[in-house]
């Protein structure tokens, strides 16, 4: 039986939760695929550490002023060693790369997954901005250039996962599952005193600070719907999110014969990131199996768009389309970082993004320029609001 030839895997945003997670998937299977790029912003010493221990072809540091310092690092490793945003998006190029997980967090995601497109690679996409910000355009270029997009979003990778085979069937509706995050049961009151380490509490999945605070205000079920859309090529109204606690079911496809699809199975990053790595393939894990006896009572709740406005402004700007999804990203990645950093409260998250909403103009038409331009434009205003 002849060798198959390993997959070249390229990480962006190595040093973060799915990086680190999608090197323990790969370091689990080195038969299987080799790590020939890896990239952080700013996490040099794990990525000098990553860098040592895969050797891969080469590394990039984001943040300049940390490159004398990676590359005097592994001076001794013969690692090609670059920095800044251009370095980050030239990489993806790289000749023997075949797969391309961006896992970088927010809109710096954008252009080392377009240029990864241009060059025809297959995208493992966990940056959920990219096709928030501009899904018509990724869209559009991933089918000039022929290059798979497979998502890594365990709720998009389960709508992924129930259509194969299904293609030639229509799609009446799906459901994406939410947790509800750590203030499900909170009252309207209670929202409003809402602190900062209690937002970081998910009950659920490990991620990094500004997901968490995305998963508390529901903005990430947001995101992900509007990345539904171009994924799957639906209308707003074929979208719903259920919010289901127990995070079991993972999401759910429903057909026009009223047939549903489900996938289902324990809360674990690692099952979709190898997924998408090795997809058309499924191969052997030592993930921890799910047992229907530990979980005898599954329940889902309707989301309550009030006491969750990012939900609400979600569903709104993807109706909208053109510039409106960018801005209203943009706006939040200011806002959390301004709650992160404890200048501005938990509900005001929303009333700076609607707030930046009004503001700035919109487009229905934008090409790559005008992402670029409002994207810019939208964060400078909702600083206006902090």
């Amino acid at each position: 039986m002849t060798e198959q030839k390993k997959k070249g895997i390229a990480i962006l945003g190595s040093t973060g939760s799915i990086g680190t997670q999608a090197l323990d998937v790969i370091e689990a299977h080195k038969d299987k695929f080799e790590v020939l790029v890896l990239t952080a912003e700013n996490n040099v010493d794990l990525l000098i550490k990553q860098a040592k221990k895969f050797k891969p072809d080469s590394v990039v540091i984001g943040n300049e002023s940390l490159y004398e310092l990676l590359k005097e690092a592994l001076e001794d490793e013969f690692i090609k060693v670059y920095t800044g945003k251009n370095a980050l998006s030239q990489i993806v190029e790289h000749t023997n790369v075949d797969v391309v997980l961006t896992a970088m967090v927010g809109y710096a995601g954008l252009l080392p997954t377009v240029n990864a497109i241009k060059a025809g690679k297959r995208i493992a996409l966990a940056n959920k901005e990219t096709l928030v910000v501009a899904g018509e355009l990724i869209t559009e270029l991933s089918k000039k250039h022929k290059a798979e997009i497979i998502p890594v979003d365990s709720e998009h990778s389960a709508i992924f996962q129930c259509l194969v085979g299904e293609l030639h069937n229509e799609i009446e509706k799906i459901y994406l599952t939410a947790s509800g995050g750590p203030f499900r049961t909170f009252t309207m009151e209670e929202m409003q005193h809402i602190k900062l380490h209690q937002a970081l509490k998910h009950p659920t999945w490990n991620m990094g600070a500004k997901i968490t605070i995305d998963s508390a205000s529901m903005m990430n079920k947001g995101l992900e719907a509007i990345e539904a859309k171009w994924l799957f090529d639906l209308k707003p109204e074929q979208i719903d999110v259920i919010i289901h606690p127990q995070s079991i079911v993972h999401s759910i496809v429903q057909f026009e014969d009223s047939s549903m699809k489900a996938q289902m199975g324990l809360p674990d990053m690692k099952l979709p990131i190898q997924y998408a790595l090795s997809f058309p393939n499924r191969i052997k894990s030592k993930f921890q199996r799910f047992n229907f006896l530990d979980y005898p009572n599954l329940s889902f709740e309707q989301a309550d768009l009030k006491k969750f406005r990012n939900l609400a402004i979600s569903f709104e700007v993807m109706k909208l389309g053109g510039n409106a999804p960018c801005i209203m990203n943009a706006a939040n990645e200011i806002a959390v970082d301004a709650f992160l950093n404890e200048k501005t409260g938990f509900m005001q998250i929303s009333e700076i993004i609607e707030k930046t909403l009004e503001k700035v103009k919109y487009i229905a038409h934008p090409d790559l320029d005008d992402y670029i331009y409002y994207d810019n434009e939208a964060r400078r205003v909702a600083k206006e609001f902090i």
